[in-house]
């Protein structure tokens, strides 16, 4: 028996993840899964997002059932018996014949064939004593929550040192939930067609202009190909919507282009800049911004071909991005605290250069989708000490701008802010964890 479509792709994904750090969202909405069935990409999808949100909980089962050692294991094997587990311990629709029987094939296939009876023996004995594992003698809370809820203990050590047991594990507990679909949509004209097409819909969290998905596959609808519905969290939307107006804006990390959008509808008439320094992404840019008035520049930032004078600037820079750990939960199992210091100083470095492109009396707004403290209020703080001509402007004003011009859904801002930052924390407030600063430069009067 051939094994199916949806765990072929599941099980091809999985090994680029894990091979070749790529990252499973993409290939999620490659062309090979696009042309799967609706109910096959929803399984390859379940099975990939499961294994790498619960995975070092799925190499626990079966190393604990194996009598090889697990780091001795072929990668290809890893995956497959990942797979199984994964369908054995959580997807309790499908039989474990099935699950065990595909995996063993899917061993086969990747020419582990001396490999096969071995995991079929591991997974007949996990599928015989399904039990998960506690964690209740875990001799620290972050062992306790790393363990129970498959977070590496570095991670939660900091995050309950910088938010507390509580919050903690509430952004853990978030990682582990499938995140909400948001979208940006620009005019009800376009929210009653995709209601037409069976997307059922309904108003976002943090901004009016927001929906959230409540079925249906916003992606496979036409609206969505043809660039005038964007897929991007809430949060995300919210950082765009701090930049505010202006009549020359840049765009300094503006791949894949969600953020470029929005600005490019909140100033139709503005001339806007979008930098991106990998040519395939800048390409990408292109297809999916097509608003006349937005300029996409091949180009590191660091080195821009141009002169300045931008009165809006956005610095959404390349980040750890532990803050989207629920969307892509790989990250997780690749990041280092050694990793913080190159990001750190990769990020003063752009922000330095990106606020060197504001006019007198513009602003910028800086932003990364971490919870890191090295990489938000520690970038703020390295660029601006010394005699630094800029200063941070408190990002309530802008709030209580949106909320007055009728953008900012609700009328709680407390819980958004950190001091004079934007600040969402997964698990307490909607949408992802961001971080956002405003730098101001000073007119030439002052």
């Amino acid at each position: 028996m051939p094994v199916s479509p949806a765990r072929a792709a599941a099980f091809d994904i999985l090994l680029r993840v894990d091979q070749q750090n790529a990252y499973a969202g993409e290939l999620l909405h490659s062309p090979r899964v696009d042309k799967l069935s609706s109910s096959d990409r929803a399984l390859a999808t379940e099975i990939v997002m499961g294994v790498l949100r619960w995975q070092s909980q799925l190499d626990r089962h079966v190393a604990a059932n194996a009598r090889r050692s697990w780091s001795r294991l072929d990668a290809q094997v890893q995956v497959a018996l990942r797979m199984a587990a994964y369908q054995l311990l959580y997807l309790t629709r499908i039989p474990a014949r099935a699950a065990i029987h595909e995996s063993v094939e899917l061993v086969k296939r990747a020419h582990k064939t001396s490999a096969a009876p071995f995991a079929n023996a591991v997974l007949r004995k996990l599928a015989g004593q399904v039990q998960f594992f506690t964690a209740t003698d875990s001799p620290s809370p972050s062992s306790r929550l790393a363990s129970e809820l498959a977070h590496p203990e570095w991670l939660v050590e900091r995050w309950i040192k910088q938010f507390g047991s509580f919050r903690a594990e509430a952004v853990c507990r978030h990682d582990q939930r499938v995140p909400a679909t948001s979208i940006r949509v620009d005019s009800q004209e376009i929210v009653s067609e995709l209601e037409g097409v069976g997307i059922s819909l309904t108003p976002g969290a943090l901004l009016t202009s927001a929906r959230v998905v409540a079925s249906g596959d916003v992606t496979q609808t036409r609206a969505f190909r043809e660039g005038r519905v964007f897929v991007q969290d809430e949060a995300s939307q919210l950082v765009a919507a701090l930049v505010g107006r202006g009549t020359r804006l840049l765009d300094c990390c503006a791949a894949p282009g969600g953020k470029t959008a929005a600005l490019a509808a909140r100033n139709p008439s503005a001339e806007i800049v979008a930098a991106e320094l990998h040519p395939h992404r800048a390409e990408l840019l292109r297809r999916r911004v097509r608003s006349s008035n937005v300029q996409v520049l091949a180009t590191d930032v660091l080195r821009l071909p141009l002169q300045g004078g931008f009165d809006r600037v956005l610095a959404d820079v390349p980040c750890s991005g532990t803050g989207t750990l629920a969307r892509n939960p790989e990250i997780k199992w690749r990041l280092r605290p050694q990793d913080l210091d190159g990001l750190h100083a990769r990020q003063v470095a752009i922000l330095r250069a990106a606020l060197r492109q504001l006019a007198p009396g513009g602003r910028a707004v800086y932003s990364t989708c971490s919870l890191e403290e090295e990489e938000n209020q520690g970038v703020i703080s390295e660029v601006l000490e010394g005699n630094s001509p800029f200063v941070v402007r408190d990002c309530r004003v802008e709030l209580d701008r949106l909320r007055g011009e009728g953008e900012l859904a609700g009328s709680e801002v407390d819980s958004l802010l950190d001091g004079p930052y934007l600040r969402t924390i997964p698990g307490v407030s909607p949408g992802d964890g961001f971080f956002a600063a405003i730098l101001q430069r000073p007119s030439q009067q002052s």
